[in-house]
């Protein structure tokens, strides 16, 4: 079986890359403007632990589980 290369197939191409690898190329070519990683990370903890978000997934663990084992 011939592939033609034809008019068609190459706007077929140029098609396909602009309507769904355009985005992707745009996404990873972002300006970054604070590229503490590890600052970011340690604020999000801080702020999770303040917030009591962390009392919150302790309970959920607790009753889920305790769930689990009396349908398990």
């Amino acid at each position: 079986m011939e592939i033609l290369f034809d008019d068609r197939l190459v706007q077929l191409i140029i098609e396909i890359h602009h309507n769904y690898l355009l985005p992707v190329s745009s996404l990873l070519a972002q300006r970054i403007e604070d590229p503490d990683i590890l600052g970011q990370i340690e604020d999000a903890w801080y702020y999770f632990i303040d917030s009591g978000q962390v009392w919150a997934l302790l309970i959920g663990v607790f009753f889920g589980y305790t769930f689990k084992g009396f349908t398990g």
